[in-house]
């Protein structure tokens, strides 16, 4: 693309630096650090790829500089759980019952207001962190302790527990238009810590219940002022419809719009992220229509990493195994020990080649 790349990076290994025409070992979440690159290097553009984190600095920073990036106020509704929850209900937008917690007493007040059992989460993390289904009064305390203890901002949810099909919605905002690209399906590890543990692509839903899902996602992202770039929406079709779950302005992780998405699609959302940015034309796809899925590994990955490397199996696009780890207790994805990429044309063909890696596991 032609774009010199400046990245900054608390971490001095990050897998990006080689790729970066210059680098600062600085936090992401920095602000005066960031803004003083800024400034320096006298920036076109600043984004970040899929971590919510960094979006408030973004933002600040592009409003300062009149760069193209949501506003502070969105980005503080899209990374704040409790603000999240209470712009999406004063806008209609169907959301699970919900109570902000800052202390015990107020924790406590809440579990008399909703019926067990019920979700406990941290009001500003992600990747599965804190996140306690709470199902009997023995382990009410224990599930305060364990969610609060990934609240930064020392402020927890207890929400309603919703059942039902998981999935995620992949967006895009360009000058004010809100284009779904992608309907992506999910598995998780369930409760106690539902860290997500396989995505596929296209949903395997049915159309009327995919538009029902798109209506009330692009309700979601208007409602937190999300007027440009992407926009990640977590959605459960409950008994009573779809509800949002939270909602991140920026691409989506776990390899969902970075690789299944141009698989499934085509589109590259990267790059298109990249010249919003930058204030440049977005560009145009013509759409593919495949299949594509990742799953994660969880145990012991030494066997699937000689069986991949030896089998040649048409859908496998990429894999990632960490066999130096076998972690037992999932509490998070980073206790995920790697992952395989499939794509295929054929559905059939896909889940003929996941059914034979899924065996060897």
């Amino acid at each position: 693309m032609g774009i010199y790349t400046i990245v900054a990076d608390y971490n001095d290994r990050a897998v990006g630096i080689p790729f970066a025409d210059k680098f600062y070992n600085v936090s992401t979440l920095d602000y005066n650090a960031i803004e003083h690159i800024a400034y320096k290097e006298k920036i076109d553009g600043i984004m970040t790829i899929c971590s919510d984190k960094p979006m408030p600095i973004v933002a600040r920073i592009g409003e300062i500089l009149h760069l193209n990036t949501i506003s502070y106020k969105s980005s503080i509704l899209a990374t704040n759980k409790g603000e999240m929850r209470k712009a999406l209900l004063d806008k209609g937008v169907p959301i699970p019952t919900f109570y902000i917690c800052k202390n015990y007493s107020e924790y406590l007040n809440a579990l008399k207001k909703i019926k067990l059992p019920l979700i406990i989460k941290p009001s500003d993390n992600s990747g599965s962190r804190g996140i306690y289904l709470l199902k009997n009064e023995e382990e009410t305390k224990r599930a305060y302790e364990y969610s609060m203890m990934q609240a930064n901002n020392h402020t927890i949810l207890v929400e309603e527990y919703m059942l039902g099909k998981e999935l995620s919605v992949e967006v895009f905002v360009n000058n004010d238009y809100i284009d779904i690209m992608q309907f992506t399906d999910k598995t998780t590890t369930g409760d106690p810590h539902f860290v997500e543990t396989g995505h596929f692509q296209p949903s395997e839903l049915s159309p009327n219940e995919l538009n029902n899902i798109g209506h009330i996602v692009k309700q979601a992202v208007k409602a937190l002022e999300i007027d440009t770039g992407p926009a990640h929406v977590e959605v459960i079709l409950t008994a009573n419809g779809p509800k949002i779950v939270e909602v991140g302005a920026r691409l989506g992780g776990d390899h969902i719009t970075t690789d299944l998405v141009p698989l499934s699609t085509g589109i590259n959302m990267v790059k298109m992220t990249i010249e919003n940015a930058l204030k440049q034309k977005i560009s145009s796809y013509e759409r593919l229509s495949a299949y594509s899925l990742i799953k994660y590994i969880i145990g012991n990955a030494n066997n699937i990493e000689t069986f991949l490397k030896t089998e040649k199996i048409e859908s496998v696009i990429s894999y990632s195994i960490h066999t130096d780890v076998s972690k037992v207790e999932i509490n998070s994805s980073n206790d995920r020990n790697g992952y395989y990429i499939l794509c295929n044309k054929s559905k059939e063909k896909l889940l003929s080649d996941l059914e034979l890696i899924e065996k060897h596991l």
